[in-house]
């Protein structure tokens, strides 16, 4: 199986629905974008809702991180790239790239997946045949630069008297 590295969404516009009272994309919206490219992910590890479907597993998010760098306006195209950073046998470790058609970043998520058994619904090892096609993902995007802003987190810093 081959996978792109980074791998990239389709490019498309915003529903003006998702526009905000600035006349901006408002912050939900950009994780739906990140969310439909995700899907794009999984669809081609064969993780999506057929494997749902026929497995009774899935994946869930259990922590995502959002930065937002540079505003959306109604009229424009964006494309989503998925670059996998790490998994185990029951998670996945993902960041993405918002960028506007004309090249400039947008906005970046780093999510961390968690693979379910859907009986429970519990955590659990994701079996052999998905894990095997996670690691192929991970084999593509090993050559793959770590991205700055990946690891990043969330705080008021203080300067320290001294």
């Amino acid at each position: 199986m081959d996978f792109d590295a980074p791998m990239v969404a389709p490019a498309r516009g915003l529903d003006p629905a998702w526009l905000d009272y600035n006349g901006h994309l408002n912050m939900a919206y950009y994780h739906v974008l990140f969310d439909k490219a995700v899907d794009d992910v999984f669809e081609r590890i064969e993780c999506g809702p057929g494997y749902l479907a026929a497995r009774r597993m899935s994946f869930f998010t259990v922590e995502t991180h959002v930065c937002y760098v540079q505003e959306l306006k109604a009229d424009a195209i964006v494309s989503a790239s998925t670059q996998l950073l790490d998994f185990d046998a029951k998670r996945i470790h993902l960041f993405q790239e918002l960028r506007h058609e004309e090249g400039w970043l947008s906005a970046t998520c780093e999510t961390m997946f968690l693979h379910i058994d859907m009986s429970g619904p519990r955590a659990a090892p994701m079996p052999e045949d998905v894990l095997a096609r996670v690691g192929q993902l991970a084999e593509a995007h090993k050559s793959l630069p770590r991205p700055a802003r990946a690891g990043r987190s969330i705080g008021i810093g203080r300067k320290t008297d001294g």
